[in-house]
């Protein structure tokens, strides 16, 4: 059976993303493909996307490894996303689904039962997928993707504080979603504009990644971006 590309893509930049696979190091298609239990046509596709994102450079004559961005490079990500994420909202608010907002209110009540309960590890999770379905409200499949690419890169780049108070963040969701809800696009961006705005202070460069020794194939089962 042949593994798609993308869960290839997917697999890599996970294990970039995390660390597993550190700044610098050289990534080669044989040591991949035995890595994710694949032929190595789906990882040098996948390669070429990583490169393309920004996760990989290559090297005339030398081979694949992975990006080492700069300070600069990293400031601009949260610079793009003080930009983008507000314009996704006020697109939410134009064009969400019954059920992207039915979503969305979910997302809300759990984040705050969660925020009350202290649980946080679980609100680093449920925020995510707050801002990725908000993101795919937005019914515009190239600003989801360079929502979802940025969220990657960041997470690639910075360690995020959790917040003092996450009852708070939880309340600007839910004053986002309620804007969403009524359409109400001008309200939507601003609000959002202001709660990635508070957020941008907690986010932390990462000096160096930390090595980990994971090994595992690629789930043939399906994967997201």
């Amino acid at each position: 059976m042949r593994i798609p590309a993308h869960s290839v893509c997917t697999a890599i930049r996970t294990d970039i993303v995390s660390g597993v696979l550190p700044r610098g190091s050289r990534l080669t298609e044989e040591q991949l493909a035995r890595r994710y239990g694949v032929s190595r046509v789906p990882v040098r596709e996948a390669l070429r996307t990583l490169e393309s994102e920004g996760f990989v450079t290559s090297r005339r004559h030398v081979g694949a490894f992975v990006a080492e961005p700069t300070e600069h490079e990293a400031a601009d990500l949260l610079e793009m996303r003080t930009l983008l994420e507000p314009l996704g909202a006020a697109r939410a608010a134009q064009r969400r689904t019954d059920a992207h907002l039915k979503v969305l209110r979910g997302l809300v009540r759990l984040g705050q039962e969660r925020a009350r309960r202290g649980q946080g590890e679980d609100l680093r999770s449920l925020g995510g997928w707050f801002h990725e379905t908000l993101a795919q409200a937005s019914a515009s499949p190239g600003l989801t993707a360079l929502l979802t690419q940025l969220r990657h890169k960041i997470a690639w780049m910075y360690t995020v504080d959790q917040p003092a108070q996450p009852t708070e963040v939880w309340a600007e969701h839910g004053a986002i979603v309620d804007a969403v809800a009524r359409g109400d696009a001008e309200r939507a961006r601003a609000l959002t504009a202001q709660h990635v705005e508070r957020r941008r202070g907690a986010h932390r460069l990462r000096r160096a990644d930390r090595v980990r020794t994971s090994q595992h194939h690629v789930n043939t089962a399906g994967s997201s971006h």
